[in-house]
């Protein structure tokens, strides 16, 4: 199997079909002691810059409550 210049690979049809991956799944990639494994997941991950950040928030306050501190001057 050859890596694109973006890193990217075809996975083969046994495989997806094996895993019931169909355009559109999300997968993730497992390390277990040097070896990878790829896994089917049942919710998107995150992207982008703030990826690592999701989730951790602590504010006990609602959207709108936030809103309006960033509007007050």
């Amino acid at each position: 199997m050859r890596v694109t210049t973006k890193g990217q690979v075809t996975i083969p049809r046994s495989v997806r079909e094996a895993l019931g991956i169909s355009p559109e799944t999300e997968v993730d990639f497992i390390e277990d002691k040097g070896r990878f494994y790829i896994v089917k997941t049942d919710e998107p991950s995150p992207t982008g810059r703030f990826r690592k950040l999701r989730g951790i928030a602590t504010a006990k306050m609602s959207t709108s409550e936030i809103m309006n501190l960033t509007r007050e001057s």
